[in-house]
């Protein structure tokens, strides 16, 4: 196996071989009939199918199009999701179990029928898709979601091998799914609506919704959008309207390596059910045969040092299928929700204006997809017969209060446990290129020392709800663990639902960063 390189900023494999067009930010007072925010695979398509009914439609990115969990994805177009079938039946019975699988059917041959209408170059390809086992106990629970399957109706084989070395017992394939390019996809889709009028404006951070008296887009230049109709298609939503979404929703990263493999892979795209979880499919890349190795999975701000995941997955990959080259790494943060279903649709009861999307739990390509269709089906006055899964303001007693109980008494955990924390050495202790939680005069601070030597001190208090931030080393961010909000090394805002940037702090000017520091000096954490 070659050695590998060492990434300073992870880059996913779709961003590099895929031009995506510029725009520039909003600079004035506008108005549309819908305004939506965020630019990843649910905003670009609910505004590509709302821009052909006709309707003048804004879309707003904070960032760069196409950079957040969309682009990061490993792109799998499937309806099979895990292990949920089985507890969907148990939590929403038949009918609302076979309508999760029927919204995500209908979003893969929305797309399939969207590739093959317009001749779009985006490497779609048909596969099985497979879930698989190696341990008694999740045998059992891969058994119970083959008869799910059966009662539902979803076309599958159930067996007793994969086609790698991964000591698979069992193994339930779902029928004819497919992957694809997102990005090349998705710039096709993004084209199509500027072509019909639609207006894009990236590096806009929508911050506030006022409704008195119209229904305004806040932007934190100060700028607003009059409309009818707003569209929260962020990764968390920008706004909460009381629904108290931070609480009733938790945030986990995941990893990514993409390698080019020493032995041939027959195909199909696999995820194991065990922990820790290996994600196996295949993609091309450059004229060369790649396979994307993913897993690792842990909620935001609770992981190792995040290059150990990566590590991890690389160590598998070399055991399973052997490395020639390794050509990337990157890592996704996803959403859940209580009970697992997407929230999509109208954000409170009360407020039948504002629609959010949110918590795809790593499925955002099919659940992105089925959201936009249903948006478009309910701000066009359509009917839909999925609107009502997938409503935000459902609640089931079970599983969702016990969930909502555990989310936010771990919350509550690091809350004390990031004020008794003590930690007990300086940023002295720092090599270029590293960061960590460390010591400034007698308080916890965030210190990290880029390549030229210059420490950069935040106040490690997150700006939601006051939980301590700790260091994402395979990042460079600052992660919160309590809900999932991340911050640049200077304290900028890189996730939601945090608004405001965590604080800095000014170093005083007789300190300076010790570029020798004493080799007995501890590291940092």
């Amino acid at each position: 196996m070659k050695e590998t390189r060492k990434w300073e900023q992870p880059e996913p494999i779709w961003r590099k071989d895929t031009k995506i067009k510029q725009f520039d930010s909003l600079k004035e007072n506008a108005t549309a009939e819908t305004v939506i925010v965020g630019g990843g695979i649910t905003g670009i398509t609910t505004a590509y199918l709302l821009a052909k009914e006709g309707q003048d439609v804004v879309l707003l990115e904070a960032d760069e199009l196409l950079n957040g969990t969309t682009g990061h994805t490993t792109a799998k177009v499937t309806a099979q999701h895990g292990l949920i079938y089985h507890e969907l039946l148990q939590h929403f019975g038949k009918e609302g179990a076979q309508a999760y699988f029927k919204a995500n059917d209908d979003a893969i041959r929305f797309i399939r029928g969207t590739v093959e209408q317009n001749q779009i170059d985006c490497n779609l390809h048909n596969e099985d898709a497979c879930i698989y086992s190696t341990t008694d106990q999740y045998t059992r629970k891969l058994e119970n979601e083959y008869n799910a399957y059966q009662k539902l109706g979803i076309p599958c084989e159930y067996t007793d091998d994969v086609p790698f070395d991964a000591d698979a017992q069992k193994a339930l394939y779902m029928k004819d799914q497919s992957h694809f390019h997102p990005l090349k996809y998705l710039t096709f889709l993004l084209d199509e609506f500027t072509k019909l009028g639609g207006r894009v404006y990236e590096q806009t951070v929508a911050v506030d919704v006022e409704n008195d008296p119209e229904l305004r887009v806040v932007t934190k230049n100060g700028n607003r959008i009059s409309c009818d109709h707003i569209v929260s298609c962020s990764h968390f939503p920008f706004y909460d309207g009381t629904g108290f979404y931070f609480a009733r929703m938790y945030a986990e990263r995941s990893y990514v390596v993409a390698i080019e493999p020493e032995q041939e892979f027959a195909g199909g795209m696999f995820l194991s059910v065990d922990q820790p979880v290996r994600s196996v499919r295949k993609t091309h890349y450059d004229g060369r045969n790649v396979l994307l190795i993913g897993g690792e999975s842990h909620r935001t701000g609770e992981g190792v040092d995040t290059d150990f995941h990566y590590r991890a997955l690389e160590e598998f990959a070399a055991e399973t299928f052997g490395i020639k080259e390794k050509l990337f790494q990157w890592s996704a943060q996803d959403l859940y929700t209580l009970d697992k279903v997407p929230y999509i649709g109208q954000i409170t009861r009360n407020k039948e204006n504002i629609y959010i999307a949110t918590g795809y739990k790593k499925w955002g390509m099919t659940s992105g997809t089925a959201a936009a269709l249903m948006l478009r089906d309910q701000l066009t006055g359509k009917e839909n017969p999925y609107v009502h899964l997938f409503s935000p303001s459902r609640f089931q007693a079970d599983p969702s209060l016990k969930k909502f109980f555990s989310n936010n008494l771990n919350v509550a955990g690091h809350l004390l446990e990031g004020k008794s924390e003590r930690v007990g050495f300086s940023h002295e202790a720092l090599k270029k290129g590293e960061g960590g939680v460390i010591q400034y005069n007698g308080q916890r601070a965030g210190a990290y020392k880029d390549e030229g030597g210059q420490v950069h001190l935040v106040d490690t208090k997150c700006t939601h709800m006051g939980c301590e931030v700790e260091w994402n080393s395979g990042e460079h961010s600052w992660d919160c663990p309590c809900h999932g909000s991340r911050f640049s090394i200077e304290g900028e805002v890189m996730e939601g639902p945090a608004k405001k940037p965590l604080k800095r702090i000014a170093m005083e000017k007789n300190t300076k960063a010790n570029e020798h520091p004493e080799k007995d000096m501890p590291e940092p954490v």
